[in-house]
């Protein structure tokens, strides 16, 4: 039995996932979801039934499957936060009076910005529990929910960045996540895991862009396979230098879309368009049956909208992420630049690139006059 303590946060098609496959290698595993009926069967089977891309099954059995938070955090280690990026404020004030000296937060992924609206969270219910705040650049599995109580995982990354806040902490953090996941790497500091944030760049246009096809099929069409042509793929280059851009402008080296699938992945092409193609991770996968999905609900306001943010601040053409924030709004009736990452709600209002970048190496501010 390995010794490590997980709560897991979520019981969608990451959490469940993660949950049982955590399970299946003995760890003890604390399985919370806000909506019991969703966690039901799970509880009366005891676990998560789990299988792979490779053809092998495994049950995962739980520790604990609940909807009670307390029960939850209670005696865990590590806290995996496995829930859309528009959930994370919900969850920070959740568990603010239950957080003990110690734990370490893991957002799975944090999107853009999301352990420094997961802090503020904290600080603004008057947390004093010292805990570690960490965000993943995104997450470990591509893995979906194939029934009450099953998971398939359809690949596995190679490699996975992951800093803390601050990223002085992000070496105490490996020397434990490491146990469970030899996957985490570290990244330089949550900008970095915040902006090679690659469901901005394939989530939101993908979706848009295909949504006449996924409304008409309901999506039955392969998202990454099918939904990537040429042309689209065009968009989501310019997507992808836009943000990469931004980094830039922060003094962050992000890596290219096209960089990111040959890490992650191993698949390699000239272009992007054949860069997913030649991910066997992404075959298999269907679109949403819907564009009412976290693909925009999500990824709009908690990944476009702050990026956009980020670039209007200091100075960045993101006329392209512009278009899709406007899509997405008109599609879906949401001002979703009003609900989104704010610089306020991430604590950066009228910081400048070198304030920033010392508030999460360090902790520390010194704002100027």
């Amino acid at each position: 039995m390995n010794t490590i303590d997980i709560a897991v946060i979520g019981a969608g098609h990451g959490g469940k996932a993660m949950a049982a496959e955590l399970a299946s290698r003995d760890f003890p595993v604390r399985l919370y979801n806000r909506t019991y009926s969703k966690i039901e069967m799970i509880a009366e089977r005891g676990g998560i039934e789990l299988s792979f891309w490779d053809g092998h099954t495994a049950f995962g059995k739980l520790k604990i499957t609940t909807d009670n938070i307390a029960d939850a955090l209670d005696g865990a280690k590590v806290i995996m936060v496995v829930v859309p990026a528009s959930g994370h404020c919900n969850v920070a004030a959740a568990c603010a009076p239950h957080l003990q000296d110690g734990q370490i937060i893991v957002l799975n992924p944090g999107r853009t910005g999301g352990a420094l609206e997961f802090r503020q969270v904290l600080h603004d219910n008057n947390c004093t529990a010292d805990v570690i705040i960490t965000e993943a650049e995104t997450f470990l599995f591509a893995s979906r929910s194939m029934g009450p109580a099953e998971a398939h995982i359809f690949r596995r990354k190679n490699t996975l960045p992951l800093a803390a806040l601050p990223a002085s902490k992000t070496p105490d953090v490996l020397r434990i996540v490491k146990e469970i996941y030899p996957q985490f790497i570290a990244a330089r500091n949550v900008l970095y895991t915040s902006l090679d944030n690659m469901g901005a760049v394939f989530h939101p246009a993908l979706t848009l862009l295909n949504a006449g096809w996924i409304e008409h099929s309901q999506g039955e069409f392969q998202f990454y396979v099918d939904g990537v042509t040429p042309s689209i793929a065009q968009v989501l280059e310019r997507v992808d230098r836009e943000r990469t851009t931004v980094a830039m402008a922060m003094g962050v080296r992000a890596q290219s879309a096209t960089a990111w699938l040959a890490r992650a992945y191993s698949a390699h092409g000239d272009n992007l368009h054949d860069a997913i193609h030649a991910n066997p991770g992404y075959h298999g996968i269907n679109a949403p049956s819907t564009i009412h999905h976290r693909y925009i609900f999500e990824d709009v306001p908690y990944s476009l909208v702050p990026i956009a943010a980020l670039g209007q601040r200091f100075g960045v053409d993101v006329r392209g992420i512009e278009t899709l924030i406007d899509l997405a709004c008109i599609m879906h009736g949401t001002d979703y630049r009003h609900r989104g990452r704010s610089l306020a709600r991430m604590g950066l209002e009228g910081l400048s690139i070198e304030e920033i970048t010392r508030m999460v190496e360090t902790n520390t501010v010194h704002q100027s006059n």
